[in-house]
């Protein structure tokens, strides 16, 4: 696998010239490519771009959107934008938190399900928002996010 990872690795970097410029482009294409960013994989963009590593480890923990873990089969993402906030966003993301088993950042031991925040969808007229695989469904409650959840299981 390891071989595997570095050659696809190396297949994505040469499209792109060398150095720290590149490295968030070659980022975004490796999580699209794996779904996360290992610390391998990290390793290899290190050397594939000749920057350091501890370079590529704090841009991947400083940006949110990069993951460093396998997500879940579906990815739910609840916005805690203000609108989405004052119209009970919170108390989603608490029914969604009991109801996986799991915390905000983190993904169920059967890999079914990854839950994150963001911070404004731009749907504030439907708040509070979920997204769902890409789908944002509007005006949820706990009770809504109940059973539109029993849909992905």
């Amino acid at each position: 696998m390891e071989e595997n990872l570095q050659e696809q690795i190396k297949e994505i970097v040469k499209k792109f010239p060398k150095g720290q410029d590149s490295l968030i482009e070659v980022l975004h294409k490796i999580q699209e490519r794996f779904g996360y960013i290992s610390e391998e994989a990290q390793k290899i963009v290190a050397k594939e771009l000749r920057i350091s590593q501890s370079k590529v480890f704090g841009v991947v923990t400083f940006y949110h959107f990069f993951r460093q873990e396998p997500i879940g089969k579906h990815l739910i993402t609840v916005c805690r934008g203000t609108a989405c906030h004052v119209r009970g966003a919170g108390r989603v993301a608490n029914a969604l938190e009991k109801t996986l088993g799991i915390k905000v950042g983190q993904t169920t031991k059967d890999r079914k399900f990854t839950l994150g925040v963001a911070r404004c969808f731009g749907a504030c007229g439907l708040a509070p928002v979920v997204d769902i695989d890409g789908k944002t469904y509007g005006r949820m409650n706990p009770n809504k996010m109940k059973e539109l959840l029993a849909k992905f299981e």
